[in-house]
């Protein structure tokens, strides 16, 4: 997955690029290893993503694909987009074996639920990458998946070979190439059947998030998670402005009409974490103590939403004239 980013340099990793390959038609992944050989990487989950600062200046994040239990290297894999700002074909271009970048830790927004049912893991293109790590791990743990990958062609599929050699009595792939099979792929009919306390996992593009979201609330599945690389939409600006308090800080800062939460706390001096302004990282993450919020993020369950306890302060905003968060 590939998000754009903007952060401080602020607590990176430095990291080598030992590996570059092809993996499908317009995929390759990269092999970060710590510059210092005798080094560790910090432990992560499946579901991860790092943010790598790129040559030109730009920051990427991408999900971690090799087994959470590696210290020793990350991997990750990044699409040639034909709509690219810059990251990908950055890394595609002008990136070499040999090169070191400035990385972050992993972030976790798309954590394993701890369970002993059958998982459900739903890849739609380059999405395959955070439930490669998820497969790895519950075949690790003797888990009963159902792995279901879609993307326009065989050959555009990355890590399908992979794939097929975890597959057997406990892991059942089921794949769909819009060449073969049509477009799109019929959800409905993928995911039908499943026990209602099921754990579905979806990470892909958006018109195919919006469809999975759709297919798992009319089948009345309640466990439906979602990992998003792109924001849903553009987000409305405030039109009035307002407060926010911070009461670890002691300061109340004046947010201007148009203007974001995270945009004000750096314009006062203060540096909270943040990385992709668009609400779709987790990085900025706060824990709302009072005032009702406005959510435009990609993260948030409905449920996390409507329970009021944190916000993405790039995005979201309040409704009225008083925000209190623990900063």
């Amino acid at each position: 997955m590939e998000a754009i980013q903007s952060m401080s340099q602020a607590n990176l990793l430095s990291a080598l690029v030992r590996t570059m390959r092809l993996e499908a038609d317009g995929v390759i992944s990269l092999e970060l290893c710590p510059v210092s050989g005798s080094a560790s990487f910090p432990a992560f989950e499946p579901g991860s993503h790092i943010d790598l600062h790129l040559p030109n200046g730009l920051v990427r994040s991408y999900s971690l694909l090799n087994d959470a239990r590696e210290r020793q290297r990350y991997v990750v894999a990044v699409l040639n987009d034909r709509h690219s700002r810059g990251g990908s074909r950055c890394v595609h271009e002008q990136l070499r074996v040999g090169a070191v970048l400035p990385i972050s830790a992993p972030r976790n927004n798309f954590a394993l639920q701890p369970t002993r049912e059958k998982q459900v893991l739903v890849a739609g293109g380059i999405g395959v990458t955070p439930l490669l790590a998820m497969l790895r791990q519950l075949v690790a743990q003797d888990g009963q998946v159902d792995f279901i990958y879609c993307a326009r062609t065989r050959q555009q599929a990355a890590f399908l070979s992979e794939l097929e050699a975890l597959a057997g009595e406990r892991i059942r792939l089921v794949c769909h190439f819009d060449d073969e099979q049509g477009t799109p792929p019929a959800l409905q009919h993928l995911l039908a059947g499943y026990a209602p306390q099921t754990h579905f996992y979806c990470c892909g593009p958006t018109p195919m998030l919006d469809a999975f979201e759709k297919v798992c609330e009319a089948l009345g599945y309640a466990n439906a998670h979602i990992e998003r690389f792109a924001a849903v939409a553009a987000v409305p600006a405030a039109t009035a402005g307002y407060s926010v308090e911070l009461r670890r800080s002691g300061r109340t800062v004046s947010v201007l009409p148009g203007q974001s939460v995270l945009d004000a706390l750096l314009a006062a001096g203060l540096n909270p974490d943040h990385s992709c302004r668009e609400g779709v990282c987790g990085a900025c993450e706060t824990r709302v103590l009072c005032g009702e919020v406005e959510h435009h993020d990609g993260i948030l369950t409905k449920a996390e939403r409507a329970a009021n306890k944190s916000m993405m302060i790039c995005v979201s905003h309040v409704r009225g004239a008083n925000l209190v968060l623990d900063l």
